[in-house]
């Protein structure tokens, strides 16, 4: 057998011994103690006293008659084998087994007071008769196998019961560091070394350049640290990976586990907290104390900010934050007084601006490495890589696929992928096909299907009008999203959805956000212009337009009464103060009042302006439930403002091919690709 194999464990434990030897002592008290004795009943003992057959009578501790039988007794019970039967056995059955030993007999007695008197009654007749009287001697016997046991065994029952608290708290009661009651303090890390891997290289992550270069240099220098050293370069000490959740922060780290020929300890910011004081430290002292030992190591924290939250924060009455002292511990670790030469700690979190200052800073984390959401091209590979174990259909056109995800992650990715496997399967269908993607889409953008959602006729024609009017305004409008689909079939949480195919920017100008504004209001706008009142159906509109509204009055400075001024407090410290005065806050909440009311004015306008071809698109969506970009260029025409690139055409081509748009195939799950979450529906 190799030295790499684990040698598997005895089955053997200590344990077992202490068990069986208190298995052991309690079967010695409870069946030899008295293992000569025989039990009788009380009637039988007063029947052979009135002949005085019985002899050494003794009242043990008052509660239990021993007695022997006399050789005239005994024969007195052969010759009356109807009345004494099973005394005659039990008699026959003791002289076999030990002859040299008389047999005890035994009763337990309620009331030695009484007992007492009735044989002394026994021995008055017995005197009476000139017979030999039965004397009654009382004993005091002590077992002390006994009382050591009743001592100890609840003592030992604690103990048990501790122990197994214990284990439980400390990670769980199998073998393992952390485990068992006295590691607690011990590091919970799983190590890869020694030829065990994660499986996953760098070729399985697509995409993330930038991040990976950076990731892979590290691992270079770990390989082929010469070739850094001889410029006098240094091996960085620490790479902190941040991004939004799902973009492949922990991937990277599994590809540096498989990817580094050097002990990789992997493990959560939460191993290191526990309900004991100190046990937090004393995992990280452990942790670093096993890399060093196996350096060159790299050490990977993820979600570190469960430890690394910057301190003082929340911190109540000054009361001691175990939390504080794992982190003062792992700073102290990462670049402290002492060396940590041969060691890189990899961290992942979606959380860096809760992060203390001083676990940031150089030295500790020596690169900030974002991860952020993938564009157009990232997201081909993507695809490309989640495809791969998927039976697809050749008319699947991963350019199509990159292009309907904005915003979507790696890990949203990866879902879609699966969802349009698992909608081909319950079709019955032998490939995946290019509807069964864009349903997939349908499904995790706007929620399940409700086909049996009840909705009157008056309910479904202001939703249809409602859709309608988010339709029209961002289509009339210069700067709004590109709309894809709209639909009155209630999904998820919303009676009815908008689909937009939302620009890949990274500056928005005022223009562009007024004009989103106004579009999300030309819902709202809708009810009011043409049946004169307004429902709650526009509830998740308003809270986007109020977040707007207020993100550019008093984050973004693009309000002149306020100016280039911006509250905005990135590390979060100013979460229960305000950083302005009452005056100015009134200023804000006018401004952004007076934006949010000047759009909703304009949103009205617009509509007015084209009152019969929003009751156009209305009546049509009520007829179809689904339209589609092609439906509003026959309506309005075509926008003017439209951009060379026609992004948007390619999806009402495919749609055009791949989604019937009747009635009745709106009701299915045949529907196209949305782009960004529904902002419409009751909740």
């Amino acid at each position: 057998m190799s030295d790499n194999k684990e040698k598997k464990k005895s089955p053997f434990n200590i344990y077992w011994i202490y068990a069986l030897i208190g298995i052991a002592a309690i079967g010695i008290n409870l069946f030899m103690s008295n293992s000569t004795s025989v039990k009788v009943k009380s009637e039988t003992f007063f029947a052979l006293a009135d002949s005085s057959y019985v002899e050494d009578v003794k009242l043990v501790n008052r509660q239990r008659v021993d007695f022997k039988i006399t050789e005239s007794g005994r024969e007195f019970i052969n010759s009356n084998p109807d009345k004494f039967g099973k005394l005659k056995t039990a008699l026959e059955t003791q002289v076999k087994a030990n002859k040299s030993v008389q047999p005890i007999f035994q009763f337990d007695v309620a009331d030695p007071g009484n007992f007492a008197n009735n044989l002394d009654k026994v021995n008055e007749k017995l005197k009476e008769s000139n017979m030999k009287t039965v004397p009654l001697e009382p004993v005091e016997e002590v077992n002390y196998l006994r009382s050591i046991i009743s001592f100890l065994l609840p003592i030992l029952i604690l103990v048990l019961i501790w122990v197994f608290i214990m284990r439980r708290m400390s990670g769980g009661a199998g073998g393992g560091a952390g485990g068992q009651i006295f590691n607690i303090g011990k590091s919970k890390a799983q190590v890869y070394e020694k030829g065990k891997s994660t499986n996953v290289t760098f070729d399985d992550v697509a995409g993330l350049h930038g991040a990976k270069e950076e990731i892979q240099e590290i691992v270079e220098f770990l390989k082929n640290s010469k070739k850094y050293t001889e410029l006098g370069a240094k091996i960085p000490k620490g790479a902190l990976l941040v991004g939004p959740p799902g973009t492949g922060k922990t991937l990277l780290a599994k590809a540096v586990a498989g990817e580094a020929k050097v002990p990789f300890f992997s493990l959560s910011g939460s191993d290191f907290v526990e309900m004991f004081v100190g046990v937090g430290a004393s995992r990280v002292r452990d942790l670093f104390k096993q890399a060093k030992e196996k350096s060159p190591a790299i050490i990977f924290i993820d979600e570190i900010d469960a430890i690394g939250r910057a301190r003082g924060r929340n911190n109540g009455m000054g009361s001691n934050d175990e939390r504080e002292n794992t982190l003062n511990q792992l700073l102290t670790e990462m670049d402290g007084f002492g060396t940590n030469s041969g060691v890189i700690i990899l961290a992942a979190t979606n959380r860096a601006d809760v992060l203390d200052a001083a676990l940031m800073r150089a030295g500790r984390f020596d690169r900030q490495i974002y991860v952020d959401m993938p564009d157009i091209n990232e997201r081909k590979e993507i695809f490309k890589v989640h495809l791969k174990p998927l039976k697809i259909d050749d008319s699947i056109d991963i350019d199509f696929l990159a292009k309907q995800t904005p915003g979507f992650s790696g890990a949203d990715i990866a879902n879609l992928c699966n969802e349009s496997a698992l909608i081909a399967a319950r079709k019955e269908k032998t490939h995946v096909e290019k509807q069964d993607f864009l349903d997939a889409v349908d499904r995790i953008v706007g929620g399940l299907e409700k086909k049996n959602k009840l909705i009157s006729k008056d309910e479904k024609r202001a939703i249809a009008f409602h859709e309608a009017g988010h339709a029209t305004t961002s289509w009339l409008l210069e700067h709004a999203h590109p709309l894809v689909k709209v639909t009155i079939v209630p999904r998820g949480q919303s009676l009815g959805a908008a689909w937009y195919l939302p620009e890949e920017r990274s500056l928005t100008t005022t223009e562009q956000i007024l004009d989103e504004m106004c579009s999300a209001l030309g819902g709202r706008a809708a009810e009011q212009l043409i049946f004169g009142k307004i429902s709650t159906g526009a509830l998740s509109d308003l809270e986007k337009v109020t977040k707007q509204a207020y993100a550019m009055v008093s984050i973004y400075g693009l309000n002149e009464r306020i100016g280039n001024v911006s509250f905005y407090d990135s590390q979060g410290r100013d979460s229960f103060t305000k950083p302005y005065s009452e005056d100015t806050a009134r200023i804000i909440d006018e401004e952004a009042s007076k934006l949010i009311e000047t759009q909703y004015q304009r949103a009205l306008q617009i509509l007015r302006d084209n009152q019969d071809k929003l009751t156009m698109l209305a009546e049509k969506l009520l007829v179809s439930e689904v339209i589609f970009k092609e439906d509003l260029v026959t309506i309005f025409g075509e926008r003017a403002w439209e951009p060379s690139e026609m992004t948007g055409e390619e999806f009402v081509a495919g749609m055009a091919e791949a989604s019937p748009r009747t009635a009745e195939a709106s009701n299915t799950e045949n529907e196209t690709v949305s782009a960004e979450k529904p902002v419409d529906g009751e909740k």
